[in-house]
């Protein structure tokens, strides 16, 4: 029987650290880009480009060659079409212009900044303030991995007014957004590349592609299955041990993501300084090691993870029992491990740390 199983792991990317899939076949390992005829199936292809910042994986099952090549390359031109809007590494990107110009006016912008800003906030709601994508001068306060620098709390103090998401508006009618306080930044890196995954798929659903996957470094969204019947498996990486998976799941018609904080960070006397933040003390969150989400859509998977990661595994875990289509593998401090509800009977551990809630 033909399976793919995708091994999501992390590894340094243009000086941050980014997921990255190894698409295993029983008999080895797939090249960067190839085609793989069957006798009896679809063809499936699959190729890799570095966009938005890491590496985007495609995979594309169609009846021809022809097709899946064309669902690739459309898939592709969606990721770059994206990029340009809401990438803030490039200074004439819509999201760059609304960050220039904080302070002083709103800003015109297209539908799709308007939706992902407007799930960005959607998130936050759900998950009481812990995903908030206006944390990105907090973020440079720590610079975890340029500098290795903690700030003091009079710096921290200083930049809470520029953090609050309140002051971010959407006038949806007029298709503008305005930041009031001047030095204030979003930055839709922890939720724009599940909503990328999210279109990228169905652009390649409509130049034919009958199933695949689309994978914004660990952002993952999945289509139908395998010429063989196969769902798409895919596993996590164990939070303290690289390298390791610690289980594996399948899936179809969903996405799944992981936030952890073995992605960037330091030590300093002992203590792991990591990249998500707690808006609220602006302190990095200390109750999990890893979150992944498991969701209908990229978007829901990207964004959650990370605000369920600062909620920490008791309220978010709740918060995940609460939404439909929504299901998730939580790694708690010390090392514990959550399964939902929906997930018991689909994650296979990879050892035996796997444990389901308590009843």
């Amino acid at each position: 029987m033909t399976s793919l199983c995708v091994w999501i792991r992390r590894f340094p990317v243009g000086g941050s650290f980014a997921l990255a899939l190894l698409f295993l076949w029983s008999c080895g390992e797939l090249k960067p880009e190839a085609s793989i005829p069957a006798t009896d199936a679809p063809t499936i292809v699959r190729r890799a480009q570095m966009h938005m910042g890491t590496v985007v994986t495609l995979t594309a099952v169609a009846p021809t060659a022809s097709m899946a090549q064309q669902a690739v390359e459309a898939g592709f031109g969606e990721v770059r079409r994206l990029e340009a809007l809401l990438s803030t590494w490039i200074p004439t990107s819509e999201l760059s212009k609304v960050n220039a110009a904080a302070g002083r006016a709103p800003v015109p912008v297209g539908p799709e900044s308007l939706l992902v800003l407007k799930r960005s906030l959607e998130i936050a709601l759900l998950t009481e303030g812990g995903f908030n994508i206006a944390l990105g001068p907090a973020i440079e306060a720590w610079s975890v991995t340029e500098q290795a620098r903690i700030p003091t709390e009079a710096e921290l103090r200083a930049i809470h007014p520029l953090v609050e998401l309140s002051a971010l508006h959407i006038n949806e009618r007029a298709g503008t957004v305005y930041l009031e306080r001047a030095g204030m930044r979003v930055d839709v890196g922890g939720i724009g590349k599940g909503f990328a995954a999210d279109l990228a798929a169905t652009v390649m659903q409509r130049a034919g592609a009958t199933a695949g996957v689309v994978a914004l470094s660990g952002d993952i969204k999945t289509f139908g299955r395998l010429p063989d019947k196969a769902r798409f498996r895919f596993g996590i990486q164990h939070p303290r041990d690289p390298g390791r998976m610690m289980a594996t799941l399948e899936l179809e018609n969903e996405a799944i993501s992981t936030a952890g904080d073995y992605e960037r960070y330091f030590e300093r006397n002992g203590v792991r300084y990591h990249h998500i933040l707690d808006p609220r003390t602006l302190q990095p969150a200390r109750s999990c090691q890893s979150v992944t989400i498991v969701a209908k859509e990229g978007v829901m998977a990207d964004g959650l993870d990370t605000g369920i990661f600062v909620m920490g595994p008791e309220r978010g875990m709740a918060l995940i029992e609460q939404l439909p289509d929504v299901e998730g593998v939580i790694v708690d401090a010390e090392g514990r491990v959550l399964v939902s509800s929906g997930l018991r009977e689909r994650v296979r551990p990879a050892n035996p740390t796997i444990s389901p809630l308590p009843n």
